[in-house]
């Protein structure tokens, strides 16, 4: 995990070690000021000694300067270094989710990755940040204060060897309490994400079946769970601060109390024993040691809390893709021909049941195919096998001769163009949506691919034509728009061959058998799969498969299944009567 996250490093290994050597020397001349001050007051101001006080005052005013200068360069450089290593996580995370399969997506809920990519980024900031400066500060003073103070006087400081131990005991002992809360907490965070993403994708739904206020008691009941973590989590953190209180006041009455014998014992003398410069150097050590326990408690905190964080955030980064390329991959696919030989095809190694079981189908290039079929019955799952969404689990695919395993990825999937049964538009002009498909395109080749989809009669329509602004999702045009906007931007991949998943659903039949009839004229070279509902939209492809539960119930012509398919003739039959109720 911690190799993982490293990798992220990259530009900032320097940064962070220039961090921590400006920590220690912040430590080193924080360390100084207070001998300079019990210098400054028994050599100086106690004797009257000007001299002693102008060398002992500046070397304090230096020493405090220094201080500063370290202390601001060290929390700048901190800073960046932090910031650079989330940027470059969240960047490798982003990167290798764009890599994944399918199968791998499936892993992980998208709420999930949003969580990762902002929260535990986040976390991971913060304590990196404490990680390379407080980390390194707080055990150098510590340990720095300790030498200086038993150097002092050793029966004082011994005060802090049965304090610190006490102190460090009862820290750790909160902490212990606060992490197992802040780790539940941030595992709620991807529930409310979820919700909210939920909420917000089907915001038309929740007001068409008046369900607002279920939505808003799902979302206040993760809300006030994590607001009830949170101020658990807060309320025991809240004891530090009275804890570090009271062992701070109690060393200091007690370095008064024995220092103050001490100096009347010696006569105030350096020569014989504790002066008062003395007893001012160990209260500022004291509370230094203090201090120091006190950011070692709050880092140690960080890190527990930020230990979850790292293991999800390495879950993506570890995550290799189901689907890479060959070692000698294929660069060119020679036609649109499509053959399944005995495919299976299952979602998990485990699963007790095929999606697609013993699938045969030869699809020569060029060949309309019709795909028809229940809910449920792996139309999509069998041609998201095509473009490598996912692989088969047994058997063979080819696609122009040659198993689809064996192409370059990228070569294969810009052989195959793709609308699914779930697509998307982005935020962006029509033109910036279209030019997915092909950002070379053309003015003139995308009016044309709008033209075979019949989206260019509607653009036309719009004040700004292809121009037109479209909303995150295509929220302001209709799903039959969407739809063909969709199928425009995969006919300008010019491909071998064209799925369409589903993807006339929201058009009338009248449309839908224009876009037809426009792809047998204009692209009469490309392989189309048209998966459909209404055999209206399949019933003049070359040949129609009928799939049953994950396998081929039957292939043909629409003549011919009419006369021996009965899953065919009962759908044909219900969507008549559908029509003429229709009609009627």
């Amino acid at each position: 995990m911690i190799k993982t996250l490293a990798g992220s490093l990259r530009e900032h290994k320097k940064g962070s070690l220039f961090t921590m050597l400006l920590s220690i020397l912040e430590v080193v001349f924080e360390i100084v000021i207070p001998l300079c001050m019990a210098n400054l007051i028994d050599f100086g101001i106690d004797k009257g000694d000007m001299e002693a006080v102008w060398k002992y005052g500046t070397a304090l005013f230096l020493s405090a300067v220094l201080q500063l200068i370290t202390g601001v360069l060290a929390a700048h450089v901190a800073a960046h270094a932090a910031v650079g290593f989330s940027a470059n996580l969240r960047q490798d995370m982003y990167d290798n989710v764009q890599t994944f399969a399918f199968s791998n997506i499936d892993k992980f809920s998208t709420a999930s990755i949003v969580t990762r990519l902002t929260t535990d980024v986040t976390n991971i900031q913060n304590a990196y940040q404490m990680l390379i400066r407080m980390a390194i500060r707080a055990p150098f003073m510590l340990l720095f204060a300790m030498i200086v103070s038993f150097r002092i006087n050793r029966r004082i400081s011994l005060i802090f060897l049965v304090i610190i131990p006490i102190l460090a005991v009862l820290l750790l002992l909160i902490v212990s309490k606060v992490n197992p809360i802040f780790k539940r907490v941030f595992q709620t965070y991807d529930k409310l994400n979820n919700v909210v993403q939920e909420n917000v994708r089907g915001i038309r739904v929740v007001k068409s079946f008046n369900q607002e206020d279920y939505e808003i008691k799902k979302f206040n009941g993760i809300s006030q769970s994590i607001f009830e973590d949170f101020a658990k989590g807060e309320r025991l953190l809240a004891f530090n601060s009275p804890l570090m209180q009271f062992f701070m006041y109690a060393c200091m009455i007690l370095i008064s109390w024995i220092g103050a014998k001490a100096i009347v014992a010696s006569g105030n003398n350096p020569a014989l024993g504790l002066t008062t410069g003395d007893l001012t150097a160990l209260i500022t050590y004291s509370i230094q040691i203090l201090m120091s326990l006190m950011m070692l408690s709050m880092v140690l905190a960080m890190i527990t809390i930020a230990i979850s964080s790292a293991r999800r955030i390495a879950e993506i980064l570890d995550e290799t893709t189901d689907i890479a390329n060959p070692e000698a991959p294929v660069t060119e696919v020679k036609d649109g021909s499509i053959r399944f030989t005995d495919v299976d095809f299952v979602f998990a190694s485990k699963a007790d049941k095929k999606v697609l079981d013993h699938v045969n189908l030869d699809i020569a290039s060029g060949e309309t195919v019709g795909i028809i079929g229940g809910t449920g019955s792996s139309k999509s799952s069998l041609v998201q096998l095509i473009p490598r969404l996912y692989d088969v689990t047994g058997g063979s695919l080819t696609l122009g001769g040659i198993d689809v395993r064996n192409y370059d990825l990228d070569t294969l999937r810009d052989s195959v163009a793709m609308v699914l049964q779930k697509n998307e538009l982005f935020s962006g002009t029509i033109k910036e949506n279209l030019r997915w498909g092909n950002e070379a395109a053309t003015d003139e080749e995308m009016e044309h691919a709008c033209r075979l989809a019949c989206a260019d009669e509607f653009i036309q329509t719009f004040p700004d034509k292809y121009d037109t602004y479209i909303e995150q999702g295509g929220s302001n045009v209709s799903g039959g728009q969407k739809q063909r906007l969709c199928i425009a931007r995969a006919l300008l991949k010019k491909t071998k061959v064209l799925i369409l998943d589903d993807s006339t659903s929201a058009v009338d039949t009248r449309t839908d058998a224009a876009i037809q009839k426009a792809f047998a004229e204009y692209i009469p070279d490309t392989t189309k799969i048209i998966i459909a509902q209404r055999i209206t939209s399949v019933q003049y492809a070359d040949q129609i498969v009928v799939l049953d539960d994950g396998k081929i119930a039957a292939i043909g012509r629409h003549d011919d299944l009419l006369r021996t398919c009965s899953i065919y003739r009962e759908v044909y039959n219900s969507q008549q009567k559908g029509d003429d109720t229709h009609d009627e």
